[in-house]
């Protein structure tokens, strides 16, 4: 088996990372059965339904970026960069499917996204993620995330949500 990581571009890559990314609030709704109102307030408030329908503006060049994990040539991960501010970006929605696990795909998602925030000079990664996330977590503190606090973001002084960035 042979993993590959690509940059979407083609309408087919799209819709398979819009697949994907339904799949990962599945795999959320069924993971976290008690933060149900949580996750349906966070796909409102980012408009993740709009994003995804107007994936040129948000996830592609000049806009951001995201890679496709392949296996076998096989769709089975994603993760999405989105600017913040004027410099910095989001990581957002890493996602690798359960048939693909403990195969590094999720690191080698990571390190793509890592390697082109900062050939775009992006100064600072940011992401969110769920306290239960036993497999992403200890992955993004290896790739050199750090936790902090803020009250500003996304779930505020909820410590369920996990707030953590990466300088560049």
């Amino acid at each position: 088996m042979s993993a590959n990581i690509i940059s979407v571009r083609s309408a087919e890559e799209i819709d398979h990372v819009r697949t994907l990314v339904w799949e990962f609030f599945d795999f959320l709704r069924v993971r976290y059965p008690e933060m149900l109102a949580t996750i349906d307030e966070y796909l409102e408030e980012q408009n993740v339904k709009g994003e995804l329908e107007n994936f040129e503006d948000y996830f592609l060049p000049p806009h951001g970026d995201s890679f496709l994990a392949l296996l076998d040539d096989a769709p089975v991960g994603i993760v999405m960069m989105k600017p913040k501010g004027d410099n910095d970006a989001e990581m957002n929605r890493m996602y690798v499917r359960d048939t693909a696990r403990g195969k590094g795909i999720g690191r080698l998602l990571g390190e793509a996204l890592l390697s082109e925030a900062r050939a775009q000079g992006v100064g600072t990664v940011w992401l969110d993620a769920l306290y239960r996330h036993a497999e992403a977590l200890p992955l993004y503190e290896s790739l050199g995330f750090v936790k902090f606090t803020d009250p500003e973001a996304f779930g505020g002084d909820d410590e369920r949500v996990i707030h953590m960035k990466l300088k560049l």
